[in-house]
């Protein structure tokens, strides 16, 4: 056990993904963690068992986040059963359809809302009266707020919103020695990546990143366990581009 070890911790949409690999990484470092996971129960099993078998704790808590009573209820499972809270990490997003903005759904565009920034609000809202001093709060954002792509506004609205909430909490809670701070990835190599995009697609990105490939789930868990440490405690209202160099 190391850096995190006495520390607890929140991880929205932690079953697969970059999610996964945050929560295994904390968990390794030291710290209980309560993740959620909106559907896939055997995958968030699976992440459970993972933890157990490196001699970590995980807690696995259903929670769709586009239910507006699901974020609420997280936080109080989270209470229960932390006994207090020291690391927040917004993680989870939504799925919606990747089409133009002129035929973008008003569903799907309340939907984005819902998952990537309301209950980001209300999660962050909530570390604001709940966490001890000298917690962290990470949010997973985008390279795509600052390297716009075409088909995914709703996406990089929403994301772009969560930044500014990033930076204006770094303001009001630095005196209780908290810190607030974004992680951007670039193209990580994911389920959810290689399911929205064509394999030509994705080898293309991996031909114009400096670093010469897709992005791995753990290189994203690596900065967000730096943030989440004492080693990142002068650190605050950043914005970290995970992301090989593009962009």
């Amino acid at each position: 056990m190391g850096a995190l070890k006495g520390k607890t911790a929140v991880v929205t949409g932690g079953s697969r993904g970059i999610g996964r690999a945050i929560v295994e990484r904390l968990a390794a470092d030291g710290a209980v963690v309560v993740f959620t996971y909106a559907s896939r129960g055997e995958a968030a099993a699976e992440v459970v068992r993972a933890v157990e078998e490196a001699s970590g704790t995980a807690h696995a808590v259903r929670a769709d986040l586009a239910e507006p009573d699901a974020a609420g209820r997280l936080a109080s499972f989270a209470d229960g059963h932390l006994g207090g809270l020291d690391i927040l990490v917004n993680n989870a997003v939504t799925l919606i359809p990747v089409v133009p903005l002129a035929e973008t759904a008003d569903e799907d565009f309340d939907r984005s809302v819902q998952v990537n920034l309301k209950a980001v609000f209300s999660l962050m809202r909530h570390a604001a009266r709940t966490m001890r001093d000298n917690g962290r709060i990470i949010n997973i954002s985008t390279l795509n707020t600052v390297r716009p792509s075409p088909n995914n506004a709703p996406y990089a609205a929403t994301k772009g919103a969560v930044e500014q909430l990033s930076l204006v909490a770094a303001q009001e809670l630095g005196t209780r020695g908290i810190t607030v701070n974004t992680v951007s990835p670039g193209a990580t190599d994911t389920e959810l990546l290689r399911g929205t995009n064509p394999r030509e697609a994705l080898e293309t990105i991996a031909s114009i990143t400096p670093l010469g490939r897709l992005g791995a789930p753990a290189d994203v868990a690596d900065v967000v366990a730096f943030l989440a440490s004492p080693d990142a405690r002068w650190i605050t209202g950043q914005n970290i581009r995970a992301t090989g160099g593009l962009g």
